[in-house]
């Protein structure tokens, strides 16, 4: 598996792609939420709902990978749900 070393502070850090994946999907939910949140995106744009999918779609990689089923199915609904939205987001654009 691979691996990605970096150093903070002098302490070696080994993480594997799983994991760099895992913490990309978080960083986007948050994002996500925080740009929501202070007004920088709409709910009902594609730019909040693409950032949910893909976060989503990292952190189903990630719990697959590690096996945490509730946390597979949650994150699989949520970019579901996300899917949906884009989709009618579009489909309300081309009316």
């Amino acid at each position: 598996m691979l691996i990605i070393y970096f150093s903070i502070n002098n302490k070696l850090i080994g993480l594997n792609i799983f994991e760099i994946i895992g913490w990309l999907g978080a960083v986007l939910f948050i994002s996500a939420y925080l740009l929501l949140s202070i007004n920088k995106l709409k709910a009902n744009k594609i730019p909040y709902q693409l950032m949910n999918v893909l976060g989503a779609l990292c952190l189903v990689l990630n719990s697959y990978k590690i096996d945490d089923d509730p946390n597979f199915i949650l994150n699989f609904v949520w970019m579901c749900i996300g899917l949906i939205a884009i989709l009618s987001i579009i489909r309300s654009k081309s009316k």
